[in-house]
């Protein structure tokens, strides 16, 4: 398949995919994006990380901006502050090091909730009237751990 044919179904996966799926997508983009941006930092690949980093905190700015306070509450509010400090995290450190570090941490941050969310897609699956609130309460547990691994 060439790249052209790739992109176009890439754009059909996006436009066609229900909010859940697209979380699910961010949350697997910055992830990989992380992974490519660690390898390229410790191969002092600097352009290659400077832009999987670029890629990851736009996508972080999206999932902010994608946010629904007046329906999603306090979990709304958490999620703000968690992506806000992913991205304080991935400002440039002062050695390869404490960078290594914190891509590490931002990663397995986004992996809890990559994990949430897929269960949160599975719940939705199944039921599709949706019981929101076995939903709500699901993130709202991720959440908090997710939370909890962050020192302001």
């Amino acid at each position: 398949m060439n790249g052209n044919g790739v992109n176009a179904y890439k754009r059909t996966n996006v436009t066609t995919a229900d909010p859940a799926k697209l979380v699910l997508m961010c949350y697997e983009g910055a992830i990989g994006n992380l992974k490519a941006a660690k390898e390229e930092c410790i191969s002092r690949g600097h352009e290659a990380k400077g832009k999987a980093i670029i890629k990851v905190q736009e996508i972080l700015n999206l999932l902010m901006q994608s946010l629904d306070f007046k329906n999603g509450g306090e979990i709304a509010t958490s999620l703000d502050a968690l992506y806000s400090y992913m991205l304080r995290r991935l400002l440039p450190c002062s050695t390869i090091e404490k960078e290594v570090a914190a891509i590490d941490e931002v990663i397995h941050l986004l992996e809890e909730l990559e994990s949430a969310w897929k269960e949160i897609f599975a719940v939705l699956k199944h039921n599709q009237t949706g019981d929101t609130r076995q939903v709500a309460n699901m993130e709202e547990e991720k959440t908090a751990t997710a939370m909890a691994a962050v020192t302001y």
